[in-house]
């Protein structure tokens, strides 16, 4: 069975629209016990950026999104993920690609929320302009940074009534996939306006 997972985790190609046998791949991935499979599944989609104020990149592509949902399902013990509950869940997320940048501030900032990052995807070895997100979320976080948290679970916050810094953040681009090439390479760029920005290479083989 781990062999089996580990095969429909390897045939990676980006589509934002995924089949019912796609769907009924990404629930078998979510719903493993598997737990080395289930984590190398997840390696490709986490970018790796360690450069203040950015520690990761986590890429959330429809197929992904699947796996995520079927994998909470499982830890909370509620009822599996049908492929039924997956295809809604495709249908609502539109065949987008999000991009969830984790940060993390200095303990002594001033700031009152998220600053205004913007993040865009430009084409490795293209002429072609930048591409902008569809959608693009600021959302502070109080609490300390949760390592390999899943995208999307909201990171703790500060204690009920206390006030204090905003120690980190997420900032969530959606990108409209079927304006990608699903064999595209692109740079994430994340930036300040009026700043360089920082660059994370993001190859759409490379992920499903």
């Amino acid at each position: 069975m781990a062999h089996t997972l580990f095969l429909l985790a390897a045939i990676a190609a980006f589509d934002p629209s995924l089949d019912p046998r796609d769907v009924s791949d990404a629930v078998a991935i979510g719903q493993s016990r598997a737990d080395g499979d289930r984590a190398r599944f997840h390696l490709p989609y986490r970018l790796l950026v360690n450069r203040s104020p950015i520690d990761v990149i986590d890429v959330v592509t429809p197929f992904r999104r699947v796996v995520l949902a079927a994998e909470a399902r499982r830890r909370t013990g509620d009822r599996p993920l049908t492929q039924r509950d997956g295809l809604a869940l495709v249908a609502a997320m539109g065949g987008r690609l999000q991009l969830h940048v984790d940060m993390t501030f200095h303990p002594l900032n001033t700031f009152v929320g998220v600053p205004p990052y913007v993040v865009a995807l430009v084409p490795v070895g293209s002429t072609g302009p930048s591409i902008p997100p569809m959608e693009l979320e600021r959302i502070p976080r109080l609490g300390p940074r949760v390592e390999g948290q899943a995208p999307g679970v909201p990171s703790p916050s500060a204690p009920s009534g206390r006030q204090g810094p905003v120690l980190g953040g997420t900032v969530v681009a959606s990108f409209d996939g079927s304006a990608l090439n699903p064999n595209g390479i692109y740079d994430v760029v994340v930036s300040e306006p009026g700043q360089e920005g920082v660059r994370a290479r993001l190859d759409l083989r490379t992920v499903r």
